[in-house]
């Protein structure tokens, strides 16, 4: 598969080092679904003093932002702070976050589509982290420099310069 457009699917705006396709961003309501494939998972790029936190996620290889899978029952706001608290021992009430938009992802190598609730918020207090079976470690990025080992979700890194705008 080529990441080249062609007239009927235009050329993703980036794609990951583990295959990850983000097809397009929208600027909908939070609470927007969307026809053509669900909402499953939540992103959420945390702050601290100017630095940006990554984890290294095990499975994967890969500094991504925190996130992960939207449980039954659960608003994806609620699957951000969750996810956040389980990954990386960090807190940040639900409340307390801004909504971005909506990335439209391609997954695997069926390519499915799903959407993903893109958040960003900030913290006073980093709290220790404690290595766990998901992640292995985080990081407190101050910009695009070298991670210390393993590759960069690129399309985490072009969802985060979203989050400016």
């Amino acid at each position: 598969m080529t990441d080249a457009a062609t007239p009927s699917q235009p050329a993703p705006l980036a794609v990951g080092p583990r295959g990850m396709r983000l097809l397009s961003f929208h600027h909908d309501p939070e609470d927007a679904r969307f026809e053509d494939a669900p909402v499953r998972f939540a992103l959420l790029a945390l702050w601290h003093e100017d630095r940006l936190l990554m984890v290294y996620e095990r499975a994967r290889d890969c500094w991504e932002l925190p996130g992960g899978g939207i449980e039954a029952g659960e608003t994806p706001r609620d699957a951000a702070a969750r996810e956040l608290r389980e990954e990386t021992g960090q807190t940040v009430r639900p409340e307390a976050l801004r909504f971005v938009g909506f990335a439209r992802t391609a997954l695997g190598p069926e390519q499915r589509v799903l959407y993903g609730a893109l958040y960003t918020a900030s913290t006073e207090r980093a709290l220790p982290f404690a290595p766990n079976s998901e992640i292995s470690a985080i990081h407190w990025r101050t910009g695009d420099e070298p991670l210390p080992y393993g590759q960069v979700q690129t399309v985490d890194e072009y969802l985060v310069a979203l989050c400016a705008s």
